[in-house]
């Protein structure tokens, strides 16, 4: 009897929080790989190497969304120095896994007032346009909705 009344208890409890938007989306959990696991620091070493590259600073990332699909990858991090003093502006991307190893195919420009950035309404629809293959789960839940 117990046991029944602890498992209803526990239904309750997590159907009220994905009521409430508490809960984690499955599809989430099973686009986004941990802290840990080796998929995750393959997909944010690649990132990291594109930006040493492109500004020359070492940084670490805060990562804000990180889904994973299909040899295809989205990311929204928050870049900072390794001992934390120094922050900088987020930064997006899209990777893509070819001959056996992670790319950045597109890191997104951020300015506010381009249709062509990040924050245009078309920026995902274009994203598409430009990489055929790639499936729209790994996008941001507001993009999904916007380049439909």
């Amino acid at each position: 009897m117990k046991h029944k009344t602890l498992t209803l208890l526990l239904s309750l409890v997590l159907a009220g929080l994905c009521a409430f938007g508490f809960g984690v989306h499955a599809s989430d959990a099973d686009l986004t790989p941990l802290p840990g696991n080796p998929l995750r620091k393959q997909v944010l070493d690649a990132l990291r190497t594109e930006v040493k590259r492109r500004t020359g600073l070492d940084v670490v990332f805060v990562v804000k969304q990180l889904r994973v699909k299909d040899g295809w990858a989205w990311v929204h991090t928050l870049p900072q120095s390794r001992d934390g003093n120094n922050r900088y502006e987020d930064i997006s991307a899209l990777l893509r896994f070819s001959n056996g190893a992670w790319e950045v195919a597109e890191i997104p420009c951020g300015e506010v007032d381009n249709p062509d950035c990040l924050n245009g309404p078309e920026y995902f629809h274009g994203l598409r346009e430009r990489f055929p293959t790639v499936t729209a789960e790994i996008f941001p839940d507001w993009a999904r909705i916007s380049s439909k």
